[in-house]
């Protein structure tokens, strides 16, 4: 709770930690059962939304049973299989061994997320209904990071998108964290504020959907017939274009000019030697919501509006996107004090102006909104193409996995789109003196804008979290990549639940990236992270199972976790099928061999049922080829980095990065995307290593095929069809890599030092092992 001036006086000399504690607080109400319901009556009564399980559950535990035992038979046929030792070939075969071992295994843990699932609908007009104006203060949190990749044009949209909302605009307040320090974003936030006065007013009066200027005139490109709306319309587009253009010329000249700077003191916060890593704190409300004279063009209250820069000195360690979390955290606690605070990317705007009241029935439903943490709205673009030639639409996972998990105790926290409850996201553990409704807070009414402006950046200097436990047990938690999923996983640890919402009408829309190199750097970076908590001391089946989280929901996180140990599997069963089929040595039992029914079960109902899964969630038969053609290339090429870097991280031999991937393209590459032409274009490891593997499919497939044609007849065909099923497969997904390769002349194409390395690795496997090493016919 916001102290009062002579409260902020005695609490001086409690020291850092106890402070630290303070500014998260907030006031809550005990809870009575039954109680509000008796206050409200009038007809109002019930929950405030309701759960309800998935259908055709027998009918998918009865396939999965089926095809765990299918697994098990091909466990039991390698093992009893085995060369013995000192035989040649008993490598290959123990590795291929251990690898289905370990698809077998994750498979399992990938049930967790099918078993359970749950679906949840809101009451929005009854939670209006039954709280009229005690609905609590919201706090929406923006964070960007560097001016020239994710451009304040955008940026500013998604800020516009979460003053738009349709709530009390008193109780909303939005906060721009801005790590790169910039002036030029600055600016843009500045000519945001201006605008805000026609844009929200409009947005109101004529129910505009989406609430992102630039999305909304995107999509209404030709405007109302009617007289009035359509002047309107015209006014607010005219005012929106224009500011636009003067934002992207000030961009485009690299810096504001003086006539700018004196339109505002807050461009007295940067001088000469200001840079994005070194610079002072920097705190503006550009907009006080307390004040009488912040009202729009009909006269009616602006939400607060906040620009926070963070200090930054390039002695320090500035724990990227969670300290700038944990940064507004602090000074959204001095100025608005929000109970519930929604954090998303710079990119990702709001496309819902109800989402805020549909959270809100989540946490105030008074029989179980007390032990909910956070709710998570599916993370989802505006620029995918039909058939998602990336696999960037999350489809699977927003469809079918965050459900699944929503069954045993809710979803992953995924850093946007996403409600908190502020208290638990500063440390509070949950138990029954938790038992609270979330309330109206105060708003410090006491103190001016400047004074606030002061105090706030009193909290977010280089030197503020020195011996506290911020980072640690309070806010995100620092040192790894994906600070937003250990942050969840901690908060679970802690008690609490949190709530999957995927809302008829999406929530939120971001920018998805719209080249292969982006996608995999990345899918990188996540699955890095990922790996990083399981070896932590937050590893899900262990602090998880100390803290008494459900086995279904520990399996749900180690599924993520453990995508980088994925990446060695596959490598195996992408190279030693083909290489084998090369030299024509059989892995697999005969087509006329019993042992050859749980192979062929296995592989025909997981890719049946993977197929009418896609199907039934909407996916195009086009659209799920290219999930499992960037199913495998992250797994060789993202994963197997994420692998050896976390591998590096933990001998002390490399530390950890964040890399923020670019909102801007280049126009020839978005039209090739928008094409669905897959984009490699510039030289990259992992182009090496996917361009490598196509050209040895390739030649193993054609070796092979010549062996059987030509030398050993249908015979051998009928002991190596799987391999020749194996091997097809990674060649036909692999053609697009060959049409780079070999077939286009755009600047996409493969580089040509990459082909001819990848086709001289490939003609290398081919030639040694034939000339020096005889590989051995396993028997079977």
């Amino acid at each position: 709770m916001l102290r009062s001036s002579d409260d902020r006086g005695r609490g001086r000399g409690r020291g850092r930690e106890s402070a630290s504690r303070e500014v998260c607080s907030f006031s809550i109400k005990p809870y009575i059962p039954g109680e509000r319901k008796r206050e409200m009556g009038g007809g109002v009564e019930g929950p405030l939304f309701e759960t309800k399980g998935g259908k055709g559950r027998i009918w998918y535990k009865l396939y999965a049973c089926s095809v765990f035992v299918g697994t098990c038979l091909i466990w039991v046929y390698r093992a009893i299989h085995i060369p013995k030792l000192g035989e040649e070939g008993r490598w290959i075969w123990l590795a291929l061994f251990g690898a289905e071992l370990w698809f077998g295994f994750y498979w399992v843990l990938n049930q967790s997320a099918r078993w359970n699932p749950v679906y949840r609908r809101t009451f929005k007009e009854m939670l209006s209904k039954r709280y009229q104006d005690k609905l609590p203060n919201v706090d929406v949190f923006v964070c960007t990071a560097d001016p020239m990749i994710e451009p304040p044009a955008m940026v500013i949209n998604t800020v516009l998108s979460g003053m738009a909302y349709e709530y009390p605009p008193e109780k909303l307040s939005v906060y721009l964290s801005d790590d790169a320090c910039s002036e030029l974003t600055f600016y843009a936030l500045l000519e945001a504020s201006r605008f805000a006065k026609s844009w929200i007013p409009f947005c109101k009066k004529f129910k505009v959907e989406p609430r992102s200027p630039a999305a909304y005139f995107k999509e209404e490109r030709v405007g109302p017939k009617d007289g009035l709306q359509a002047a309107e319309w015209e006014k607010t587009k005219s005012l929106y274009t224009e500011m636009e253009n003067r934002i992207n010329d000030v961009v485009k000249f690299g810096k504001v000019t003086e006539n700018i700077r004196q339109q505002h003191r807050g461009f007295l916060g940067w001088n000469r030697a200001t840079t994005s890593r070194d610079h002072q704190a920097i705190l503006h409300i550009l907009i006080d919501g307390r004040d009488k004279n912040a009202i729009d063009d009909e006269g009616f209250t602006l939400p607060t509006l906040v620009y926070m820069a963070r200090e930054k000195r390039p002695y320090r360690h500035h724990n990227f996107k969670a300290g700038a979390m944990n940064s507004l955290l602090r000074v959204s606690s001095e100025i608005s004090n929000g109970a519930v605070i929604l954090n998303v990317d710079c990119d990702m705007y709001s496309n819902n102006s109800e989402t805020v009241k549909d959270a809100l029935c989540f946490f105030m439903d008074e029989e179980k909104g007390h032990e909910i943490a956070y709710v998570q709205l599916p993370q989802l673009f505006n620029n995918i193409t039909k058939n998602d030639i990336y696999g960037s639409s999350l489809i699977l996972y927003n469809k079918v996995d965050f459900h699944g998990l929503d069954g045993y105790g809710g979803p992953l926290y995924v850093g946007s789109g996403c409600f908190h409850r502020r208290d638990s996201l500063c440390g509070r553990r949950f138990d029954e003196t938790c038992k609270a409704a979330i309330q109206v807070n105060d708003r410090n009414m006491e103190s001016s804008a400047s004074t606030l402006e002061e105090r706030g950046k009193s909290l977010i200097t280089c030197t503020y979290e020195d011996n506290t436990e911020w980072g640690k047990e309070m806010g995100l938690k620092y040192g790894c990549p994906v600070e937003d999923v250990i942050t969840g996983l901690a908060i679970k640890c802690r008690g609490w639940k949190s709530i999957y919402f995927n809302p008829s009408r999406m929530g939120f829309l971001g920018v998805a990236p719209v080249t292969l190199a982006q996608t995999l750097v990345q899918h990188k970076r996540w699955s890095e992270g990922d790996f990083q908590i399981f070896l932590s001391k937050y590893c899900p089946f262990l602090h998880g199972r100390k803290r008494k989280l459900k086995l279904g929901l520990q399996m749900g996180y180690s599924m993520y976790c453990l995508w980088a140990p994925c990446s060695f599997p596959t490598m195996c069963y992408v190279i030693i099928p083909s290489f084998t089929l090369l030299h024509g040595i059989s892995l697999f039992p005969k087509v006329s061999d019993i042992w050859f029914l749980p192979f062929l079960y296995v592989i025909t109902a997981t890719t049946i049922f993977s197929l009418w899964e896609a199907l039934l969630i909407g996916c195009t038969m086009k659209r799920w080829w290219n999930e499992q053609r960037m199913y495998l290339f992250k797994r060789l090429t993202s994963y197997s980095f994420a692998f050896i870097d976390t591998i590096l991280k933990h001998l002390g031999l490399k530390m950890s990065t964040f890399v923020v991937t670019s909102k801007v393209t280049d126009e020839a590459v978005s039209k090739r995307y928008e094409q669905e032409i897959m984009e490699f274009g510039l030289p990259s490891p992992m182009f090496t290593i996917l361009a490598t593997l196509a050209m040895l499919n390739l030649v193993c497939l054609i070796g092979g095929t010549k062996r059987w044609v030509l030398d050993e007849g249908i015979g051998l065909f009928g002991s190596l069809l799987l391999q020749f099923v194996l091997c097809g497969s990674a060649v036909l997904i692999n053609m697009p890599v060959y049409q780079a390769m070999f077939f286009r002349n755009d600047a996409g194409r493969m580089p040509t030092s990459i082909t001819l390395t990848s086709v001289a690795l490939a003609m290398l496997a081919y030639i040694v092992p034939e000339r020096y090493f005889r590989f051995p016919r396993i028997s079977q």
